[in-house]
C-alpha cells in the first residue's frame, strides 16, 4: 500500500468516526459500511489488506491497550467463564463450522475446512465493548467480553497453525495438535509474565516519563515478534505481559500514567478506525479473487455464517448454566444469572480484522508445491462471516440489550465504594500532614487541610438527592465558577503572549499547569 493511499485511507476513517461520534452511532458499524460505499466507486485505489502488517503492527497494540485498560483481578476471578469462551467457543466453533464447510464447499478439504473455520471462529469483541460502555452492560459482562476478545485471537491462531500444518503435509496427529497447542499457549503466558516484570522493573528504574512512555509503545511489537519467534503465541505474550504491567501501574509515577493513557487512547483511535474501514474496502479484492461462479459459494457463505451464529448460542447457554448444575461449589460462590445476561453474550459474536488477516495468511502451496485448496474461497468466506456478523449483530445489540433490560446496576455501588475510599484517604492524609507539618506556617497546612476535605465532601455530594430537588451541590457551584476562572486565565495568557509581555515557553508551562487542574474538574 503506497504512502499517500494510507494516509488517504487514516484521514478519512478518522473523519468517518468524528461523525459518527457526533451522531452517537458505532464507529466500526459505520466505518464497515462507509469502506464497502467507497470500494464501489471506480478509480478508487487498491487497498490490498497485508496479513503481516495485521497480526505484527495492529493486533499487538491494540490488544496490550486493550489489557492495559483491565483489570487482572477482574480477569483472574472471572478465568472459568472467559476460559469456556475464548477456548472452548472457539474450539466448538472450529469444529462446527469446519464440517458445515467441508459438506459445502466443494473440492475442500477437511484440513483446508477447519482452517477457514479457525479463522472466523474468534468474535473481535471492539464493537460489542463499545456498544455495551455506551448503553451500561454489567461490569462483568463486560469483564467477559473484554476478556474473551483479549484470548481467543491466540486459540484460533493455534488452531489455524495446527490445521494449516494437516493441510500443507508437514505431519499432524490429534495428539500432536493438542500437546502443540499447549505448549504454544503456556509458552506465550510465561514470556508475557517475564517480559512484564522486566520491563516493569526497567520503567521504575528510568525516572524519566518520556523513556517510560515510548519504551510501552516498543512493548506489544517486541512481545509478539520474540514470541512468534519462538513459536510460542504472541498475542498471550502481549496480553499477560499488558496485564501485569497494567497491574503495577499505580507504583509508576503519575505523569507516566498521565502519558500513557494520552498516548495509547490516541493510538487505539487512529488503529481502530483504519482496520475497520479497510474491512469493507476488501470487497473488490476478495470478489476478484474467486473464479468461476460465485452464486455457490454464496448459499455456502450464507450456511458458513449461521453456523457460525448459531455455534455461539448454542455454546454460550450450557457453558453459563452446566457449570453451575454439576458442581455446588461453583454455584455457591457465584449464583447462576437470568437467562438475558447469556442471550446478550451469545449476541456479541461480531468478528474483525484478524479473522481477514488470518485467511490472508494462510500460505499459497504446500509443501509439494500445488496451490493450497480452496484458499480463494476461504478468503472469500472470511470476508462474508466478518462483514455479515459486524452488520447483523452490531445494527441489532443494541435493541437487544435495551429489549432485554441488561443494563449496569454498578452505579450507587461505586459511589459509594469511591466515597468511602476518599473517606479513608482524607483520613490518611490529614494524619500524614499533622505528622509532616511541624514548622509549617498555619495557612499553610489550613490550606492543605480544606483542600482535602474538600475532594472528600464532593463525592459524598454525589450520593445526595438529585440537583433538581436541592440546587446546585457546592462542589459543582465550585467546578463551574473554576472553570470560568480558568477559561479567563487562558485568554488572559494568550493575549500576553500576543502582545509580546510573556514568550511561548512560559506560556507553554503555564497552560500545563491550567489543563492538570481543568482535567481533575472535569474526571
Amino acid at each position: 500500500m503506497d504512502g499517500m493511499p494510507l494516509i488517504l485511507l487514516v484521514l478519512s476513517a478518522l473523519a468517518v468516526t468524528a461523525v459518527s461520534r457526533r451522531l452517537r452511532l458505532p464507529a466500526p458499524l459505520t466505518l464497515v459500511v462507509a469502506g464497502l460505499a467507497i470500494s464501489a466507486i471506480p478509480g478508487v485505489p487498491n487497498y490490498q489488506l497485508d496479513p503481516n502488517l495485521i497480526l505484527y503492527g495492529i493486533l499487538p497494540p491494540l490488544l496490550y491497550s486493550a489489557a492495559l485498560d483491565s483489570s487482572a483481578i477482574q480477569i483472574r476471578a472471572n478465568i472459568r467463564p472467559i476460559a469456556l469462551l475464548a477456548v472452548g467457543l472457539v474450539l466448538f466453533s472450529t469444529g462446527c463450522v469446519g464440517l458445515v464447510a467441508w459438506w459445502l464447499v466443494p473440492g475442500l478439504p477437511l484440513g483446508a475446512a477447519l482452517a477457514l473455520a479457525a479463522v472466523v471462529a474468534p468474535p473481535d469483541a471492539v464493537a460489542a465493548v463499545t456498544i455495551g460502555r455506551r448503553l451500561g452492560l454489567p461490569r462483568r459482562m463486560m469483564t467477559l467480553l473484554t476478556g474473551e476478545s483479549l484470548f481467543n485471537d491466540a486459540t484460533a491462531l493455534t488452531a489455524l497453525r495446527v490445521a494449516v500444518a494437516a493441510t500443507v503435509g508437514t505431519g499432524f496427529s490429534l495428539w500432536s495438535g493438542l500437546g502443540g497447542f499447549v505448549l504454544i499457549a503456556a509458552g506465550g503466558v510465561v514470556l508475557g509474565a517475564v517480559l512484564g516484570r522486566v520491563v516493569h522493573q526497567v520503567r521504575l528504574r528510568l525516572r524519566d516519563a518520556r523513556l517510560e512512555s515510548a519504551l510501552g509503545l516498543v512493548i506489544p511489537f517486541a512481545a509478539y515478534a520474540l514470541a512468534e519467534e519462538l513459536r510460542v503465541s504472541g498475542v498471550l505474550a502481549v496480553v499477560v505481559a499488558a496485564l501485569y504491567l497494567g497491574h503495577h501501574a499505580p507504583q509508576a509515577g503519575y505523569a507516566t500514567r498521565l502519558q500513557d493513557q494520552a498516548v495509547w487512547q490516541a493510538a487505539d483511535t487512529v488503529l481502530e478506525a483504519f482496520v475497520f474501514a479497510l474491512i469493507g474496502l476488501q470487497l473488490p479484492a476478495v470478489v476478484r479473487g474467486v473464479s468461476g461462479d460465485i452464486r455457490p459459494l454464496l448459499v455456502a457463505a450464507a450456511a458458513v455464517i449461521a453456523t457460525a451464529v448459531l455455534a455461539r448460542v448454542v455454546w454460550v447457554f450450557p457453558a453459563t448454566y452446566l457449570p453451575r448444575l454439576l458442581s455446588s461449589r461453583v454455584s455457591a460462590r457465584d449464583p447462576a444469572p437470568r437467562w438475558q445476561v447469556p442471550a446478550v453474550l451469545s449476541w456479541a459474536g461480531m468478528r474483525g480484522v484478524v479473522t481477514l488477516a488470518a485467511a490472508s495468511a494462510i500460505p499459497r502451496v504446500t509443501n509439494s508445491g500445488a496451490p493450497f485448496p480452496g484458499r480463494s474461497e476461504i478468503v472469500f468466506l472470511a470476508f462474508c462471516v466478518t462483514v455479515a456478523t459486524l452488520l447483523l449483530h452490531g445494527l441489532t445489540l443494541p435493541w437487544v440489550i435495551r429489549r432485554l433490560g441488561v443494563e449496569g446496576r454498578e452505579s450507587f455501588q461505586d459511589a459509594l465504594a469511591e466515597a468511602d475510599a476518599m473517606h479513608a484517604v482524607t483520613l490518611a492524609a490529614l494524619e500524614r500532614l499533622e505528622n509532616a507539618s511541624a514548622g509549617a506556617p498555619e495557612s499553610v497546612t489550613t490550606r492543605l487541610r480544606k483542600a482535602a476535605e474538600h475532594r472528600s465532601n464532593s463525592v459524598w455530594e454525589r450520593l445526595g438527592r438529585p440537583e433538581t430537588e436541592l440546587g446546585e451541590a457546592p462542589s459543582v457551584i465550585y467546578r463551574r465558577l473554576r472553570l470560568e476562572m480558568l477559561s479567563a486565565e487562558r485568554e488572559t495568557l494568550v493575549s500576553l503572549r500576543d502582545t509580546g509581555r510573556i514568550n511561548d515557553d512560559i506560556l507553554s508551562r503555564t497552560l500545563h499547569d491550567l489543563d492538570l487542574e481543568e482535567a481533575i474538574l472535569n474526571r
